[in-house]
């Protein structure tokens, strides 16, 4: 019977593909919290926004309360 403890999928000598594996990684890896920090920003713009116009909608309704008509 065969041993197969010592057999991988993916085994490489080759430092310089090493690099660029792990390159690519850290890429991913930053590209990923880039986009997180994005979308971060994105709700907290949005939710200014929204409690903005909230905010502008009551007053309106407030200040139009006093009119006579």
């Amino acid at each position: 019977m065969k041993d197969n403890r010592h057999d991988y999928i993916y085994q490489t000598t080759d430092p310089k593909s090493d690099e660029a594996v792990g390159t690519m990684i850290f890429a991913v890896m930053v590209l990923v919290g880039i986009l997180y920090v994005l979308q971060l920003v994105f709700e907290t713009v949005e939710g200014w926004y929204y409690a903005a116009m909230n905010w502008a909608s009551e007053t309106a309704a407030y200040v139009a309360s006093f009119w006579p008509f």
